[in-house]
């Protein structure tokens, strides 16, 4: 897994977006804004998840019907009430997470790739120029997936992220 801060360029949301030179971004960055990463072996997922309830997603433009407008609604800015579980079986792709100063940070998912966002936290979600993903979708509870456009900054679960991951942060502390 890779990830770094992006530009600000209007091209294509594909491209990798990297700044000149390259800022990139490490794991503890990660902690501090609330999102897990572990990387897995996808050949034996069908018998790690039965925990949680799950799909799966082959986005492609082969596969899924309306998929420009899919993946523009992929890639519009927004947030969940509930965890966001990803694990990328094949091909690859990019979230995009606001980090506590507002600046987008890209994460490139690869095959093996599991990624958690925390509810609340703005995010987004693209292709990469392979132009396919093949996710598996976790969800506790049940499944639902609901995004809330920006802004939302009043909504109960933006509101419990800015407590828990920005607040705390601005404190010093840990979380």
């Amino acid at each position: 897994m890779e990830a770094w801060y992006m530009d600000e360029s209007p091209e294509d949301q594909r491209l990798p977006h990297q700044k000149s030179p390259n800022q990139p971004v490490s794991l503890d960055k990660f902690a501090d804004i609330g999102v897990l990463y572990w990387h897995l072996n996808p050949e034996d997922y069908e018998n790690v998840w039965v925990l949680f309830l799950q799909d799966l997603l082959d986005l492609c433009p082969e596969k899924v019907e309306n998929y420009e407008e899919k993946l523009k609604n992929f890639f519009r800015e927004h947030i969940h009430v509930y965890e966001e579980i990803r694990y990328c079986l094949e091909g690859s792709g990019y979230f995009d997470v606001r980090d506590n100063d507002d600046r987008w940070i890209r994460i490139w998912i690869k095959e093996g790739d599991m990624i958690v966002l925390p509810a609340g936290i703005y995010h987004r979600f693209t292709l990469d120029k392979g132009n396919y993903i093949k996710l598996m979708r976790l969800f506790v509870g049940e499944l639902v997936w609901t995004c809330y456009n920006r802004p939302q900054e009043d909504h109960p679960a933006r509101v419990g992220y800015i407590k828990n991951f920005v607040d705390d942060n601005k404190k010093g502390v840990s979380c």
